[in-house]
């Protein structure tokens, strides 16, 4: 039986966010601040997943690491299969007939890549939230310089007003 519970929050992203949590993480690899190579196995639709993607990941400082290599070839990959099964179900509909042995239709069945794309997507969305690529994966991140609270902010502004009245 697996681990129970949700997926650890990567330390680099709960710096990010300023969680105290990061601070209390010790004894964690660590690993290259380098930006990953792009494999020269990945097809070419793959590859072009890969030099839209990555460039915008390296830009978050302290995200991506050389050993994130085989886990961004893997989302590459299954974006590009995701996009030929869409492709395909753009051309030809979800579904086509069933006829029986006089040429009738009897009904309609949906094509395998319906659910292939369902599964497809469904891994696609799992990657995106461990790296940051989704609205509520970022919504936590904070992007860069101290967190501030609401109260932090809101004695700020007092001070600054009474700064502006003396």
């Amino acid at each position: 039986m697996g681990k129970r519970g949700p997926a650890k929050t990567p330390t680099a992203i709960l710096e990010r966010r300023g969680s105290w949590r990061a601070k209390e993480r010790t004894g964690e690899p660590e690993f290259e601040d380098d930006v990953p190579q792009c494999p020269l196995w990945l097809r070419a639709e793959a590859k072009e997943a890969w030099e839209e993607i990555v460039p915008r990941l390296a830009a978050v400082p302290g995200l991506l690491k050389s050993v994130d290599r085989n886990a961004l070839s893997r989302y590459c990959q299954t974006w590009a299969k995701w996009r030929a099964c869409e492709d395909f179900l753009a051309k030809h509909g979800d579904v086509y007939p069933i006829k029986d042995a006089f040429g009738e239709t009897t009904g309609m069945k949906q094509y395998p890549q319906v659910l292939t794309s369902i599964k497809l997507d469904q891994s696609l969305k799992d990657t995106e939230k461990q790296f940051g690529m989704t609205a509520s994966a970022r919504a936590g991140l904070s992007v860069g310089g101290e967190v501030q609270t609401p109260a932090d902010a809101a004695d700020a502004a007092i001070r600054e007003a009474l700064a502006r009245a003396n």
